[in-house]
Parts: C-alpha cells; structure tokens; sequence
C-alpha cells in the first residue's frame, strides 16, 4: 500500500458493522491520519476507541465530509441516498455497504477477490457499493471457478445468521431461545414467526415473482460483478438460528468441463478462500469457525452426479467481517494503493 495518509470517515460508526469496521481499519494498518465517526443524532456525546485513542461521535450531516478521502458508510439505505452524494460532492470518495447504490449501473459492485478492477468505475458518481453478505462470501468462492472454467448455472441455497437482520434480532434469539427453554411464549418482535429452534424460509419482503428481495439480490448482483448476464441463477435463501455466521449450499455448472483435483487445487489457491474439507474426519465448514475470521471457508467440494459439468460446494463466512466490514475495507485498501 502507498505511503499516503488518508483522512477516513465511517458513517454508522456506532453499529454492529461500524464497529467492526472501526476496528479493521486498525487491525489492517489502514494509512489512516485522522478519523471522523459519525452516526445519528442519537449516539452524539459516545466515544469509540481507535489506536488507543477515544473519539467522539459527530451527527451525520450533509456538512461531515469536507476534507475528508474515503468515507465508509454502514448507515442504512435511507441516510447512504441523502449522504452519500454530499459526501462525493466534498470530494470524498464513499465505500457503500448498503443497498441503495448496487444496482446504478454508474457505481461499482466490488467483491476484491472477484472483479477489483471494477474499483476504478469510482469516478462515476464517487461511490462504490459493497454487495450483499451472501453473494461476497459465494463470489469469493466462484470467481476463480467462473475465470477457468466458465459458471453456466448457479443453485444457492442460504442459511443466515440472525445478526444480518441487527442487534435487537440477536436479542430477540437470544431471548426466544431462554424463553424455550423455560417452556414460556416466545415474543415474536423482529421476525414475524419464532426463529429460536426454527428456520424461516423468509429474508426482507416477498416480491410479484414469489421470490424474496434478498433471493433477487444475490441473483442481480451476481451478474453485474461478474459481468455476465446469461448465468442462470436461482436462490432461496433462509434465516436461522444462528448468531453470527453465514453458510450458503450452492450447486454449479460450469461450461466447460472439470477436473475435481484441479478445482481443488484452484480453491486452494484463491485469495480469501481457506479450503476446510476432510469428511472422513468429519471437517468441514461450520459458522461457528468462519466467526471473528476474514476467510471464507469451502468444504463438502464433490461433483453434482446428477448432470455433466457440475459441482456441489459448501460455503461459510462471517457475515459481519467479511460479508460487509472486511469488503468494505478491502476495496478502500484498494482505492488508496491504486486511485487516491
């Protein structure tokens, strides 16, 4: 990375991701020469500590930006609209975890290990967007697979952790959950059925087409990182209850054909993809290894019998790190190393 000291931003500072965010920028040795944390009017007089230093929360505002180089916002959809322009307007460049931005075909969809030349599209509109959790952790995993041998189909099927959804759904698991166990009512606050004990086939609103917002955002954000629109791609996607950690079953076709050793060998190879697959000593994938890491895991790697040219993967990450704070980072290593 260059030598070059950044003045760094993130908006949601106070956040679940926030904090891990605040956190990587340390962990990573970000060039960071001073930081601003911002969040809602809410959390203004909290102090968060960084390098051993305790900085205050300042109030989101169209104002927060000036003299600032890279902006990393975990806010939510509604304050990354009204402020993320602002800041691109003061010549700070914003790293999106969101969903308000993936979509505009003006702004980067960047998972580093997949298409990090895509970065560059940043002078579009000064934003980049980082991708939903399940489909960072998939593409980490595929993107080697699509570059040797082409992805003609992709099956994905997800299981996610209760802190996709935020802190009150981790409460509300945890509370269900006691509850149970105390043969008491569990209270359904979050998620409109009891996730304690339960998986619901249910993530964000249920579209015309029968599919869930989450299911199409794996299927469109895939093609647009990937820069292919004829991959066939289908997902359901389910909540379950697990704390932190996202794992996917996802089953590939690919268009020409494989050598599994050499698919191995390849996963082996691939940055950010730490192969975990010995079966007959029962090691495979699980969320609780992929928490508090930056890997995304990949097991369970056999051929689809069923059809020619296809294989089955098992795929874990920690939905927190790599699947928003870890990829929001990344790609701001990759802006300061390369454009700024």
């Amino acid at each position: 990375m260059s030598g070059k000291l950044l003045n760094v931003a993130v908006a949601g500072a106070t956040g679940a991701v926030g904090n891990e965010m605040i956190r990587g920028l340390e962990s990573r040795n970000f060039p960071v020469k001073s930081l601003k944390l911002l969040a809602s009017s809410r959390s203004v007089g909290r102090t968060l500590s960084f390098r051993g230093q305790d900085i205050a929360v300042e109030e989101l505002t169209a104002d927060s930006f000036t003299g600032v180089d890279i902006a990393l916002f975990s806010a939510g959809g509604g304050p990354s609209l009204a402020f993320a322009p602002h800041a691109a307007a003061a010549g700070c460049v914003v790293v999106d975890n969101s969903s308000a931005w993936r979509m505009d075909p003006d702004v980067p969809l960047v998972v580093p290990e997949a298409n990090p030349e895509a970065v560059a599209g940043y002078v579009g509109k000064g934003i980049i967007a980082n991708p939903n959790c399940s489909t960072i952790q998939m593409l980490v995993a595929l993107a080697p697979i699509h570059r040797t041998y082409g992805l003609k189909r992709i099956v994905v099927s997800t299981y996610q952790a209760v802190s996709g959804t935020g802190k009150k759904a981790i409460d509300e698991l945890s509370v269900q959950t006691q509850a149970v166990l105390d043969r008491a009512d569990p209270v359904c606050g979050v998620y409109p059925h009891r996730i304690a004990f339960n998986c619901l086939p249910h993530i964000d609103v249920f579209l015309e087409n029968g599919y869930t917002k989450e299911e199409m955002k794996m299927v469109n954000e895939t093609r647009k990182i990937l820069g292919d629109a004829t991959i066939g791609i289908t997902a359901t996607t389910v909540r379950v209850p697990v704390f932190y950690g996202h794992s996917e079953a996802v089953n590939v076709e690919t268009r020409m054909p494989f050598d599994m050793k050499d698919v191995r060998n390849l996963l082996r190879a691939a940055p950010g993809v730490r192969v975990v697959d010995d079966p007959a000593g029962n090691v495979y994938p699980m969320a609780i290894d992929a928490t508090g890491q930056d890997d995304t895991l990949v097991g369970r790697i056999r051929r689809d019998e069923s059809m020619e040219n296809a294989m089955n993967l098992w795929i874990v990450a920690d939905n927190i790190r790599k699947g928003a704070a870890t990829n929001t980072i990344q790609i701001a290593e990759i802006l300061a190393e390369k454009y700024l």
